[in-house]
């Protein structure tokens, strides 16, 4: 569902007196912001340094950040020496959301996705660019020699990566982070996507087989401790699994049968004790075996609740993102309010506009 929210944004205006129309780069780097004020100010000095062919713009989302990203960020805005976007959703909705959030801003050929922790060194986007600008891809995803996340999260990325190889028709082994670039086709088609639970990853799968990857380096956090909890990486799984797949259903429908099986030969061996004279096994083994039908009867239950629940709040109208304010020149698309209203606006304020997320 698309949430339209009032933002106050001061718009570049040409003779006729209508919103200009924003100019092409050929890059666009997206940066989801949270937690994010000690880092984000070298990010962007560093990004802006950089001189990739086409130009670049720089697009922050700050997802409901509890510091103060925010202030961080609008005055990074005013003094960017590169066209510099700030866009802050009304609470926290997640990084894919945000990322989703920033790419329908983004007007970039191509389009990179980076987080703030500066462990992505900025030096590595251009080669990141050109890569996929040079050799036609619509995805570039990076890998790492050596990554350098705390060890649990290793594990839950490798995890993940594994998932993702069964649920999602992706070439086996490529390795999906949130430092990648993207064609205009592709973002265009992923930004389609409106649902609450956006998986940026699996959008992409669907979208193109144009995949490549590339390694870079990847460097120990400069700041504070990873926001990914073990909470956040879960959540992260139930997406990848119940929105992009269906195989959770048929491995409930194989547990269903199996469990159905066991059961069967259970009654078979207990009707051969009673007929060669044995008395049948205990409350014990019936117990176990209860609990253990029990068991796998609400983990299907579950995995069904969990479609359903989400069918529901889909329908029900769940916001992808809230958009609260935009400031920059990557407004994509904005609707101006009546007439009336503008009317009544005193000489010398910014313009009220909504802002399409």
């Amino acid at each position: 569902m698309t949430e339209i929210t009032d933002v106050t944004e001061t718009l570049g205006r040409n003779p006729t007196g209508t919103a200009a129309a924003p100019e092409a780069v050929g890059l666009s780097i997206v940066v989801p912001v949270y937690r994010g004020a000690a880092t984000v100010g070298a990010l962007v000095a560093a990004l802006s340094a950089l001189e990739p062919v086409g130009g670049l713009e720089i697009i922050l989302v700050n997802d409901g950040s509890p510091d103060n990203s925010g202030e961080v960020c609008r005055a990074l805005q005013k003094t960017a020496t590169v066209p510099l976007t700030y866009i802050e959703h009304a609470r926290n909705f997640g990084e894919h959301n945000a990322v989703m959030t920033g790419l329908r801003h983004a007007r970039g050929a191509f389009v990179i996705t980076m987080d703030d922790d500066l462990q992505n060194p900025p030096e590595e986007v251009v080669k990141l660019y050109d890569h996929a600008r040079l050799g036609g891809w619509d995805v570039v995803y990076t890998r790492y020699a050596v990554k350098e996340h705390e060890g649990w999260r290793n594990l839950g990325s490798r995890f993940a990566n594994r998932v993702a190889d069964l649920l999602l028709d992706k070439p086996k082994g490529l390795y999906l982070s949130s430092f990648r670039c993207m064609s205009a086709l592709a973002v265009q088609e992923v930004t389609k996507y409106r649902g609450p639970y956006p998986y940026v990853d699996g959008l992409l799968m669907q979208v193109t087989q144009r995949l490549d990857s590339i390694e870079v380096k990847h460097l120990p956090r400069a700041e504070g401790r990873s926001n990914y909890t073990l909470k956040r990486l879960v959540l992260l799984w139930l997406n990848l699994a119940t929105n992009f797949s269906v195989l959770p259903l048929r491995l409930a429908i194989v547990a269903g049968v199996a469990m159905g099986v066991a059961g069967l030969l259970g009654a078979v061996l207990v009707m051969v004790e009673a007929l060669i004279g044995y008395t049948p096994s205990g409350w014990a083994s019936m117990m176990t075996v209860t609990l253990l039908i029990a068991g796998v009867q609400f983990l299907i239950l579950g995995v069904l609740g969990e479609y359903v629940g989400r069918a529901f709040l889909s329908a029900n109208g769940k916001p992808q993102g809230v958009v609260r304010e935009v400031r920059g020149p990557a407004v994509r698309e904005v609707i101006a309010l009546p007439a009336a209203a503008s009317a009544a606006s005193q000489p010398g304020d910014a313009p009220r506009v909504r802002a399409v997320s």
